[in-house]
């Protein structure tokens, strides 16, 4: 037996044997929001996000079409909106390099922070949402939840093999107060409410 196998045999052997159960962490919602969608809102603006107002009649997947009017390359992941570039014929995450807008449908979004959860099932390939020049999410108001304490009990965060939260563009700032955006990802990140019915019913 090695030294490192002994001293591990040693802790193992001389381990206090109590039963010491794990305290019950509150959900800190006794007081939310009257609105999750408005509270999310004005959290994601706070971090530099875009909210997207859907039209009150028509096509509700206008504002994204709007954006993206003018771009060479769209890259959709959300079965609601068509881009031209093919997310199944990448081979490599450097062939994003050219994308200027990426579409995604999250899995949720937290009200207290602004932030939506992207997994791998949601992006299909993970680099999509820091290559792209923007970033534009479809989010149903349903799947808005309080806080993190809710949202780290959600199950896409335990069965997807990768899972981020996203919180605004990406940004940075220098010692004086100087902020960045795009610095190290997307220059923007807009969300429009969108419920996942409803956006299929009307594309």
């Amino acid at each position: 037996m090695s030294s490192r196998d002994e001293i591990f045999a040693t802790i193992r052997a001389n381990r206090p044997q109590v039963d010491r159960p794990l305290p019950t962490v509150p959900l800190f919602d006794a007081s939310p929001p009257p609105s999750l969608l408005a509270a999310f809102r004005e959290s994601l603006e706070r971090m530099g996000g875009l909210f997207l107002d859907p039209p009150a009649a028509g096509d509700v997947l206008a504002p994204v079409r709007t954006r993206i009017a003018s771009a060479k390359i769209v890259c959709s992941m959300a079965p609601e909106i068509e881009g031209n570039l093919d997310i199944a014929r990448i081979s490599a995450p450097q062939d994003l390099a050219d994308v200027d807008f990426a579409i995604v449908r999250a899995a949720f979004a937290v009200a207290e922070t602004g932030s939506i959860l992207l997994g791998d099932k949601d992006l299909r390939v993970n680099a999509v949402a820091y290559l792209a020049q923007h970033l534009i999410v479809l989010l149903d108001p349903a799947d808005i939840v309080v806080n993190l304490h809710h949202a780290y009990r959600r199950p896409e965060l335990r069965n997807g093999n990768y899972a981020a939260f996203h919180t605004g563009p990406s940004a940075t700032a220098d010692i004086e107060g100087v902020l960045i955006h795009g610095a190290q990802g997307v220059r923007s990140l807009s969300v429009l409410p969108v419920a996942r019915e409803r956006a299929l019913s009307s594309s």
